[in-house]
């Protein structure tokens, strides 16, 4: 897992979309406790935003992402960005509904998800979509 601290993507959902997309229709994981938990390493939340990247080895666009949410998290005061090995952690992609890398999930400071974004997004998208959370 990577993490950065700084300081829409391709196609975007928003929390209610996610909601009944994830196993059994009900709400996805409880962010702030998997994150504070160890459950994915030693991370934490932003002050104002996290947004957690979902990656695989070989995916080229998840690279991209990377870059571009690494830029907006030292960009953006209190926004960190984590990524996430999803063939690492097998059992929260499929709890998180999860179906394609990247995916960028957008979490206010409580670790809520307010929305995802899949594909690989421009650094615009990213600032848009923060600013609309912020």
């Amino acid at each position: 897992m990577r993490e950065r601290d700084g300081g829409g993507a391709g196609e975007t959902r928003d929390a209610g979309d996610r909601a009944a997309r994830t196993a059994g229709g009900g709400p996805g994981p409880d962010w702030a406790r998997l994150l504070a938990s160890g459950d994915l390493g030693d991370v934490r939340l932003g002050e104002r935003a996290t947004l957690v990247q979902f990656s695989t080895a070989f995916c080229q666009p998840c690279r991209a992402t990377r870059r571009v949410l690494d830029q907006v998290a030292a960009l953006v005061p209190g926004v960190r960005h984590i990524e996430v090995d999803a063939e690492d952690h097998l059992a929260l992609v499929r709890h998180a509904g999860i179906e394609s890398t990247p995916t960028v999930l957008f979490l206010d400071a409580g670790g809520r998800e307010l929305r995802r974004a899949s594909g690989a997004p421009r650094r615009d998208q990213v600032l848009t979509a923060l600013a609309a959370m912020l």
